[in-house]
């Protein structure tokens, strides 16, 4: 798929030579320049085409990221962060070259305040090392994006979310405080550990989500939750999507404080059948868990059975062990996987929108019609208590008609949840994948954007080509 043009200019040959000159006298081996290396440094997980910087480096600290990124401006050369690489909309690509900034030496869990409930951590630390950590002081970090092995300031820069935001939030409501390096090499505090603040400009809320192009996350605090008394989940078949949908809709409008709440469609059972062995029915299904106490968690099972036996439900299978629980969501995580296995031959695109839980029904109703229509194989599986569902078209990129198919997929998936006052992204971000939809969900604010990096980012060293589209 073609990416738009990039604002951003390549620096010259002899700019990058000399300021690697400078970082390798500096870092020694930390600084690679090798092909495999690079490569493994753009894009790893999506289907965008590769872009490679023309250096990776590993930082240990924020005052080694300030050194290089003012290395980096002298030289007016770019500056990429790296987390685990598994963005999905080319955020880790460098268009023009530059440096990849690789986080995984900065993986250490700062400090755990257990009476506040939140944590100080590096950027390179994962949501599965933290939970680890958490783990036996009865303590969890609860956003799930589904890669175990997505780190922290990965998740703050794309402004993650996943399995669990119907009941916890987003990265956007469980990052308390962030730090950053700016472009001119200042690193800056955005906030105090407290819960609240009205002191001037929130600017935690302005770099999470911003993709790295505003300023680079070294370290964050996160909320932290207790590990709840009860945990209960269940799959739960239906007769169609939209009574899936409706049962969605009403149990967030009851209150219902269901901790997950996944959506899959019949093909997407199918090949998660056929890779993890569940021997589900192979009808759209719910993937659900809640959380509670014994008698709060029971209670909410019985009200959505309700709700859900009233909107076409078939049954209930429950995971009656921790062990079967585990597996359960295990599965549901490995669903990318499950497609690959599937149709192997084709390749994976992952993409995602969110509207109103109100319109979830029909636009995924619509979306299943041009599935249909093109002569797609594009199964659907989403965090559908948010409104949030993702597609995951199998393409075969030889044949011109499935790559003509898929754009007019995508394009009209994106237009319709932004129709339906939705958004084109509801959590993988916007990267150079979805930049062409800027100006029709935001407006004129695509204009505040601009100036916002313009001012920021004057050289537009910080992940250029990203989020913010050229000016027409």
């Amino acid at each position: 798929m073609a990416l738009l043009p990039t604002n951003a200019v390549a620096p010259s040959r002899e700019a990058v030579a000399t300021a690697i000159a400078i970082l390798r006298q500096r870092f020694a081996d930390r600084v690679q320049t090798g092909e495999a290396i690079r490569r493994q440094h753009s894009n790893t997980v999506t289907w965008h085409e590769s872009q490679l910087p023309d250096a990776v480096v590993w930082p240990e600290t924020t005052a080694e990221v300030a050194e290089i990124v003012g290395i980096a401006a002298t030289h007016s050369i770019p500056i990429i962060a790296f987390g685990a690489g598994t963005s999905l909309e080319g955020q880790v690509n460098a268009p023009v070259g530059g440096f990849s900034l690789d986080f995984q030496r900065m993986n250490r869990i700062l400090e755990i305040n257990e009476q506040d409930l939140d944590a100080r951590v590096e950027a390179g630390v994962s949501r599965k090392q933290l939970n680890d950590h958490l783990r036996d002081l009865g303590l969890f970090f609860p956003v799930d994006p589904g890669a175990e092995d997505a780190t922290i300031g990965g998740m703050s820069a794309t402004r993650a979310s996943g399995t669990t935001a119907v009941k916890y939030g987003t990265m956007r409501e469980n990052v308390l405080s962030i730090t950053a390096v700016m472009a001119d090499g200042k690193i800056v505090k955005t906030a105090q550990r407290a819960r609240k603040s009205s002191a001037g400009y929130d600017l935690t809320r302005l770099l999470v989500g911003s993709e790295g192009t505003l300023g680079i996350i070294t370290e964050a605090t996160v909320r932290l939750y207790g590990i709840p008394e009860k945990t209960l989940a269940a799959v739960c078949p239906f007769e169609s999507v939209e009574g899936a949908c409706n049962a969605v809709m009403q149990s967030i409008q009851l209150g219902l404080g269901i901790a997950r709440m996944e959506l899959l469609d019949a093909l997407q059972v199918k090949a998660v059948n056929s890779y993890s062995k569940l021997g589900l029915e192979e009808r759209p299904m719910l993937f659900l868990e809640f959380h509670g106490t014994e008698v709060s968690a029971r209670d909410q099972v019985e009200h959505f059975k309700a709700i859900a036996e009233a909107e076409g439900a078939i049954r209930f299978d429950w995971a009656e062990t921790e062990e079967e629980r585990r597996r359960l969501w295990k599965a549901r995580h490995d669903a990318a996987w499950a497609c690959k296995a599937t149709w192997t031959g084709r390749d994976l695109l992952a993409t995602d929108v969110c509207v109103p839980i109100s319109r979830l029904a029909e636009c995924v109703k619509e979306t299943q019609e041009d599935i249909a229509r093109l002569k797609l194989i594009a199964p659907i599986v989403g965090h559908v208590g948010d409104g949030n569902f993702h597609t995951t078209p199998m393409v075969d990129r030889s044949n011109p008609r499935d790559m003509e198919a898929i754009e007019e997929f995508l394009a009209r998936l994106a237009e319709r949840a932004i129709r339906m006052e939705g958004t084109c992204t509801g959590e993988h971000g916007v990267g150079q994948g979805k930049m062409k939809y800027m100006r029709k969900e935001h407006g004129d604010g695509v204009d505040v954007m601009r100036r916002i990096k313009q001012a920021l980012d004057p050289q537009n060293i910080l992940n250029p080509g990203k989020i913010v589209p050229p000016a027409a």
